[in-house]
């Protein structure tokens, strides 16, 4: 059988660099994500009622 080589230390070290980099990330609370998808949703839809493209006639 061979011997394993220690390299535990290298894959842990890339994985606190991981960690780190995702401390550092942007983030957004789920409820603004929420409401801008329905804000930009209206938009369209309200853009392509005004511009005629819209597919039901009222």
């Amino acid at each position: 059988m061979a011997k394993q080589k220690g390299n535990g230390l290298q894959s842990s070290a890339g994985l606190m660099r991981y960690f780190d980099a995702d401390k550092k990330a942007i983030t957004f609370k789920p409820i603004y994500v929420l409401i801008a998808g329905i804000i930009i949703g209206l938009a369209v839809l309200l853009i392509s009622y005004f511009y005629g493209t819209w597919p039901l006639t009222l």
